[in-house]
């Protein structure tokens, strides 16, 4: 372990961890390089800042690609955690501006960056970080005695098929950005960096945003619905404090600001729900297929009444997925939602496809296992869903210039 450490602290000198924290890596182009002035406001608009009070990717209008990373930490040695830490700070900061993490052209060695985003924009790319159960565990890092009280184990669900292999993490890695190419090359590059001392357990691609942001229209998910209607917006400053932001008297004063991230990867069962009527699909959910209404509304925003009843029936009916799954039934509880749509090849004749739900929130224990042990019981969806893996996270506030994601924990510069 102590030799894994060494090549590890080596790599990450090699590839200017110090440089990174502070200033541009060798070739990295310098501000004002850039000789197209109006190119270079372009550019500008495309950046989002690392730096910030909570993690960027987060409250953050969706974009339109990610790549989801978890990986194990090979040594239990705090230094190295922090090292990590420190390297995927100081590549995210660099990655968010559109430069490269390191030297391109090394002659004989290989090249620092991998290269993919040559000549493209920053487009939006977000680099969110967090921190799963099992750094907190007893005899790894010293730190049982730092743990969030809302940093739970998730519970097993009725009709979990979960898969170890694609579930958990010691740390994850969302990366979020309007170019497909952009957010895989932040994968690439950080997994690359976090080497050896953290080695990727599982990685997942996704398109298709569900909107979070008044900005954004409303997408459809894989299943032809809208997705995102009654999402938390990140324009609502106090939803954010009241629902996703980490505080008092749940949480620690390291993680105050940082969120909560639940990540539940969902098989979608594309061949019963195509053969089912229409007529079934929008009672599964509650809304019209192409509207967007709530049953017996007429558009997309109008307000969900649970209370309306027709012929002695619920308009919307007892199992329905909005139903089940809106404040009114779950003590006003609410949670911000950013996931994705994914293929992933061929599962007895059609598209293995599904959904990466991911949600933050200020306490999963009162949000999140709640709302899913109430739709695992209940919602009729689950005829045509199955979860097959899952994580939950810690995400700490946002690094200060010249610090990194996690230093409230760690300390250190």
């Amino acid at each position: 372990m102590g030799s894994t450490r060494r090549k590890f602290l080596s790599a990450a000198g090699a590839a200017g961890l110090g440089a990174a924290l502070g200033a541009p890596a060798d070739g990295a182009p310098a501000d004002g390089a850039l000789a197209d002035g109006a190119l270079a406001a372009e550019r500008d608009a495309e950046q989002i800042e690392f730096f910030g009070a909570h993690q960027a990717g987060i409250a953050t209008p969706t974009q339109q690609y990610l790549q989801f990373l978890a990986l194990d930490l090979v040594s239990d040695a705090v230094e190295d955690l922090r090292a990590v830490l420190q390297q995927l700070s100081a590549a995210a900061r660099l990655l968010a501006r559109g430069e490269p993490v390191g030297p391109l052209q090394t002659g004989a060695l290989p090249p620092v960056d991998t290269g993919e985003t040559v000549g493209l924009r920053p487009a939006r790319v977000t680099i969110t970080i967090g921190l799963g159960p099992r750094v907190f565990a007893r005899g790894r890092f010293g730190l049982a005695h730092r743990r969030p009280a809302p940093l739970v184990e998730l519970p097993s669900f009725a009709g979990d098929a979960l898969k170890s292999g694609i579930s958990g993490g010691d740390l994850c890695v969302q990366v979020c950005a309007d170019d497909p190419q952009v957010a895989f090359h932040a994968a690439h590059d950080l997994i690359r960096l976090a080497a050896p001392a953290a080695l990727p357990r599982w990685l997942l691609a996704g398109f298709g945003r569900i909107s979070n942001s008044r900005s954004q229209t409303t997408p459809r998910n894989l299943i032809g619905f809208k997705d995102g209607t009654d999402n938390i917006m990140v324009e609502d400053h106090r939803e954010l404090e009241r629902f996703v932001w980490a505080g008092a008297p749940e949480s620690p004063a390291w993680i105050h600001g940082g969120s909560y991230l639940v990540a539940r990867r969902i098989e979608l069962l594309l061949t019963p729900w195509d053969d089912s009527p229409l007529d079934q699909q929008q009672d599964a959910i509650g809304r019209y297929k192409l509207s967007g209404a709530p049953l017996g509304e007429r558009h997309e925003h109008d307000p969900v009444d649970l209370r309306a009843r027709a012929g002695g029936e619920p308009v919307i009916p007892s199992d329905a997925h909005i139903r089940l799954a809106s404040p009114g039934y779950n003590h006003g509880q609410r949670i911000l939602r950013r996931g994705y749509s994914y293929v992933d090849g061929l599962a007895q004749g059609s598209a293995a496809a599904g959904l990466l739900f991911l949600c933050y929130q200020r306490d999963p224990r009162a949000q999140f296992i709640p709302i899913q042990r109430r739709l695992a019981s209940g919602d009729a969806l689950n005829a045509f869903v199955q979860h097959v893996g899952s994580a939950i996270f810690a995400c700490p506030p946002g690094a200060h210039p010249g610090g990194y994601v996690g230093q409230t924990l760690l300390g250190g510069g």
